[in-house]
């Protein structure tokens, strides 16, 4: 089945681009521009994988003890994000990012937000 109409969504730090959506799993295109941040956020359902098609990232997640890990993300590579798990992308480079998830798409907890959004 074509996919003819995707839902665009502006973001503080770029747009999201939902390309499918269904009862077994969501599929988006994300671009992020440099200097800008996502929110440092968790899920309770979601489980999602991230690929980097282009630029670069730094990636912070925390463990349950909130010990906070940064690793850097390129061009070619991925990471997988379980609920109950604080993330947040720092954007280095402007980057495009695929996202595959599970379907709860409003399963997000912010702790903190450069724009102000709350959960």
């Amino acid at each position: 089945m074509r996919i003819h109409q995707f839902e665009n969504i502006k973001k503080p730090w770029g747009s999201e681009c939902l390309i499918d959506k269904n009862d077994k799993y969501a599929f988006k295109k994300i671009f992020l521009k440099t200097g800008t941040r996502t929110s440092l956020q968790s899920h309770h359902q979601k489980l999602e994988t991230i690929y980097i098609v282009t630029g670069e990232i730094e990636l912070e997640t925390y463990s349950k003890d909130d010990n906070k890990k940064v690793e850097i993300y390129k061009k070619d590579e991925a990471y997988t994000i379980v609920p109950g798990c604080k993330h947040r992308v720092n954007v280095i480079k402007d980057c495009t990012l695929f996202e595959v998830s599970t379907p709860e798409l409003d399963d997000v907890i912010r702790y903190e937000d450069d724009y102000g959004r709350e959960s």
